[in-house]
């Protein structure tokens, strides 16, 4: 069922939380690592969730993220406006402000917000703002044309949530008239099963093409119809790898939402990053290169 078509209740169904057990895993971030990918929830007694969500989270807090990313050897961090939260910011703006400099964001708003309110946002941190067909309460592909025209002016990228990967073979013509740069999350969704030869993973590739598209490998876990480490995704991994080092985003996905499947563990998705992309100097890429260009990221003090 796709979660942005089911019915509102009162309380939207609650979601399991991370595992919260801290260790290191063995693989050892380069010096400026960024997650591009995370999200913060709560505490719910101060930044309260949306009525139109379509899940109910633990409080996931920023400080408990900042922990993980201690232990995980991460320097840098994009938080991602969670679902739960709609297009109330404040819980991200809050978590961009508690982690200073190391941190940016990505909002989810709807078009028609004044131009300063727009710049308030970009000035806590912003960097992009994110279009779901997954999730309610936020920004829909019905809104792409008008989201573009507002936030090219502030240099934001939009960020591409896929329930499906046809979507992204739907949406390509769309896609490629505007004028802000794109990412893609979570390698548009293309399934394990689906592969090289599928609908949506050609159109990601067409974007990526026009060397105005980013692509996150985050979340792969629910692409995946194996256990880990999720073979089945090499193929496509290691295909936009080869032929776009220089779009490439890592994310963990923390606190891994709406995810029915065995809650992974971030130390263990960190060690996959080898297994993705063995090339050392594409890591650095991935990981502190692109994200420094793409979030605006200075010198790492």
């Amino acid at each position: 069922m796709n979660i942005a078509t089911a019915t509102a209740t009162t309380e939207a169904p609650s979601c399991a939380g991370p595992d919260r057990t801290l260790r290191s895993p063995r693989f050892a971030m380069p010096r400026g690592a960024v997650d591009t990918h995370a999200h913060v929830f709560g505490p719910r007694a101060r930044f309260d969730f949306s009525p139109e969500r379509s899940y109910t989270p633990e409080d996931c807090t920023v400080a408990q993220y900042s922990a993980l990313l201690a232990q995980l050897g991460i320097d840098r961090c994009v938080i991602v406006q969670g679902g739960a939260h709609g297009t109330d910011n404040c819980v991200t703006l809050d978590a961009i402000a508690e982690l200073g400099p190391r941190a940016r964001g990505v909002a989810v708003i709807r078009p028609g917000l004044a131009s300063s309110e727009l710049q308030a946002l970009y000035d806590g941190g912003m960097r992009g703002c994110r279009i779901s067909s997954v999730v309610r309460g936020g920004a829909r592909f019905e809104h792409l044309e008008a989201l573009d025209a507002e936030v090219a002016p502030l240099g934001w990228h939009l960020l591409l949530h896929l329930h499906q990967s046809h979507e992204l073979a739907d949406l390509l013509p769309r896609l490629l008239a505007l004028d802000c740069d794109l990412v893609i999350d979570h390698l548009g969704h293309v399934l394990g099963n689906e592969g090289l030869d599928s609908p949506g993973f050609a159109a990601l590739l067409r974007l990526l093409e026009t060397g105005r598209c980013w692509v996150k490998l985050a979340s792969l876990y629910r692409s995946s119809q194996q256990p880990y480490p999720h073979e089945d995704m090499l193929p496509m991994v290691h295909a936009v790898a080869r032929a776009y080092p220089d779009r490439l985003l890592w994310g963990s996905n923390w606190p891994h939402p709406i995810y029915r499947g065995p809650m992974p563990h971030d130390a263990d998705l960190v060690d996959l990053i080898p297994l993705w992309v063995p090339d050392p100097a594409v890591q650095q890429r991935m990981l502190v290169d692109n994200p420094a260009h793409l979030y605006g990221f200075g010198p790492l003090s």
